[in-house]
């Protein structure tokens, strides 16, 4: 769930805060799962749920630093020609939110296409649609050709 909450917000503090409300959350209304039900959906459910409504919340706001609100700018990434996992965040992280949540869901977190439509409460074609605009769009960002990508082990051919 951690990793999930850090693709979403970008954040180390954020996703441990949202982790933690998330627990609390499903603590308070466990009476709510049905018998027989994935609690890991469940659980991952409530995560993305409680993170659009902060994100709403906010209206296109974003904590820039010490807890201070501000407008998010986009920032183009310093690429000098070796990849590191500093470089691969930055770039994950300018994907919208919906591809980021299909990437880790199915492809991070090994969620079928299935089980991450119904967490997300769309449609399977949906997931896999935003799956592949973000795997396009890390590619590009990352400036790679989506195939050298792949092998090169920097993203997973199944993301």
């Amino acid at each position: 769930m951690r990793a999930f909450a850090r693709s979403l917000t970008g954040d180390r503090a954020r996703a441990d805060d949202l982790v933690l409300d998330t627990v609390v959350t499903a603590w308070a209304t466990i009476d709510r799962l049905e018998p027989g039900s994935n609690m890991r959906t469940w659980l991952f459910t409530i995560l993305r749920n409680s993170f659009y409504s902060e994100f709403r919340e906010a209206a296109g706001e974003t904590v820039v630093e010490n807890g201070i609100r501000g407008k998010r700018m986009a920032i183009e990434p310093d690429h000098d020609g070796i990849f590191e996992p500093a470089s691969f965040r930055r770039a994950f992280n300018t994907l919208p939110a919906e591809q980021r949540e299909a990437l880790v869901l199915v492809g991070a977190a090994g969620f079928s296409y299935d089980e991450a439509a119904a967490m997300c409460g769309c449609a399977t074609i949906t997931i896999e649609n935003r799956r592949k605009r973000g795997q396009r769009s890390l590619a590009a960002v990352l400036s790679l050709e989506q195939d050298d990508a792949v092998r090169q082990g920097l993203i997973r051919s199944r993301l």
